[in-house]
């Protein structure tokens, strides 16, 4: 009866079926089915529900969350959620989930699927044969056979990946700086340098996601260092490879074929790498399949019954596993750590094997494990992207062979609470640390043995230099030829004459080139950006 239905919600997109009726053999939810909307008609309505459930066509903006007034829970049956607001959401106090790794098998399958469609010409000698001609010398290909496949990025899917092509007794190796050699052994996949992996490979498959570090990774540099005949495989995500260079690459033969699931803009329209022959294409359907799309669906849906009827949260996104009446008090302190955890990431070259986080002061008296993974979920998402969430970023961490160790002091030295956390890893590490400031500011307030205080907030610039003249001066004048303004610059030294940091804010994004630059000035040791 309608009057028993507790919670009404609202599937905005097209989902399994299965999915469907679990929501609708619940008796206190009220299941309703809309996917052919405006925003504006669901800006209008959404205030009558209390979940959506989505796929990757409705755009659940923050106008559209600050419009309802129910709304308790946002499900993405997938794993992007970049058409969810979830910082709007988070403000409101909504939940936001989704389903990392259901449809892991079909984006693996799908990637040796292109592989071997690439490698023997399949999509031409298709169309060729259905057009009335038979041209059989025409397509000769190449066997996978003891060739050698170069993985970029290790993590569920690649690995499924790895041992797909091992069966078809390939030489797998991968490259993945943020996984310790002791989890990839264990996953039985040699780890390599990107230079190594670009030499050696046959065949190259990309498994990492978008963010700034892996941006055009592929580019114009990195076809260079491929051997003559390489085939590309990207079911990943569009931008990681510099579609410009796999053109000219394509076009002057260095590379061989190319098997692109994703683009840089989709959908893709004109891509003129669609009129090269040698490129196969598909409309980024890595994960279309009906055992994918009926896992992420039974997924979701389970998880929003779960969390509406029985208050138990599974892959969320925004929020972590806190009493409500202990987050207000917590919550500093989780975005806190969460700022800390991508810094100390973005600052380390090496492959974090050990964390080590110190409690000290006030933040001691609390239950700390929600803070822990919040720094955890900081440390990941930075070359992980979007999968990593509250849920899972202890596991992501385990596996990938990150040990975690806490400790809680209550002495917190010049301030009323601290959070110090140390990565290390083959030999190296580094040190940041943070505090509150009142009970919602926080700063970073050490960074290896230089004390500072700095807003970890935005586009920043870690410049890592000897303690001589001239060195701000220099900092300065190449950013400002570059027109890059400087918001603001913290300074700290051990010793007089000794090393130095400086730690800059700018106000637009600085280019690998203007990196380089700064590298190559005087008495500079290192140059790392950090976006917050």
């Amino acid at each position: 009866m309608e009057e028993e239905a507790v919670y009404r919600i609202l599937v905005a997109d097209s989902l399994s079926r299965k999915g469907i009726e679990i929501l609708k053999g619940e008796k206190a939810i009220k299941c309703y089915v809309w996917t052919n909307f405006s925003p504006g008609e669901l800006r209008a309505t959404i205030r009558e529900y209390d979940g959506i459930i989505i796929r990757g066509k409705t755009t659940v903006s923050a106008d559209i969350i600050n419009a309802s007034e129910r709304l308790k829970v946002i499900g993405r049956a997938g794993i992007g959620i970049d058409n969810v607001d979830v910082q709007a959401a988070m403000r409101r106090g909504i939940l936001v989930m989704n389903t990392p790794g259901e449809n892991a098998v079909a984006a693996a399958e799908h990637t040796i699927a292109m592989m071997l469609a690439m490698s023997r010409n399949i999509p031409q000698a298709n169309a060729s044969t259905k057009s009335g001609k038979w041209e059989k010398g025409k397509f000769m290909g190449v066997e996978l056979y003891d060739k050698t496949l170069g993985i970029i990025g290790i993590g569920k899917i690649g690995s499924l990946v790895a041992e797909r092509a091992q069966g078809m007794k390939m030489d797998v190796i991968a490259y993945d700086p943020y996984i310790s050699p002791d989890a990839a052994v264990q996953k039985g996949i040699p780890l390599v340098s990107l230079d190594d992996l670009l030499s050696r490979s046959d065949f190259i498959s990309i498994h990492t996601p978008l963010t700034e570090e892996t941006g055009h990774l592929v580019g114009a540099e990195a076809f260079e260092r491929m051997k003559p005949g390489v085939m590309i495989i990207n079911c990943a995500r569009g931008g990681i490879v510099d579609e410009r260079a796999l053109l000219h690459a394509l076009r002057s033969g260095k590379v061989r074929g190319a098997a692109l699931d994703v683009f840089e803009n989709e959908a893709a329209g004109n891509n003129p790498l669609f009129d090269v022959e040698n490129v196969i294409c598909t409309p980024h359907i890595g994960a279309a399949t009906n055992e994918a799309q009926q896992n992420v669906a039974v997924a979701i849906a389970d998880q929003v019954v779960d969390f509406l009827i029985n208050k138990r949260i599974r892959n969320a996104v925004n929020i972590p596993i806190v009493s409500p009446d202990v987050l207000p008090v917590v919550q500093p302190y989780l975005d806190l750590g969460k700022k800390l955890g991508s810094f100390l990431t973005q600052i380390s070259d090496f492959a974090i094997e050990e964390l080590s986080i110190e409690y000290k002061g006030t933040v001691a008296e609390y239950e700390v494990s929600p803070i822990t993974v919040s720094i955890l979920r900081g440390l990941l998402t930075p070359y992980m992207g979007e999968v990593v969430n509250f849920v899972n970023a202890s596991i992501i961490a385990k596996d990938r062979g990150i040990r975690v160790r806490e400790s809680k002091s209550s002495s917190s030295e010049d301030f009323a609470s601290m959070v110090a956390i140390m990565a290390m890893g083959g030999g190296e590490r580094n040190i940041v640390a943070g505090a509150l400031f009142g009970t919602k500011d926080f700063r970073i307030v050490q960074i290896n043995d230089f004390r500072i205080e700095a807003v970890p907030k935005g586009n920043m610039l870690l410049i890592h230099n000897y303690d001589r003249p001239g060195v701000i001066g220099n900092i300065g004048t190449t950013l400002g030829n570059r027109n890059i303004n400087i918001a603001t610059m913290q300074f700290s030294r051990d010793r007089l004459g000794d090393n130095a940091i400086s730690l800059l804010h700018l106000d637009s994004v600085i280019s690998k080139e203007v990196m380089e630059e700064l590298s190559q000035l005087p008495n500079i040791i290192s140059v790392k950006h950090v976006e917050l």
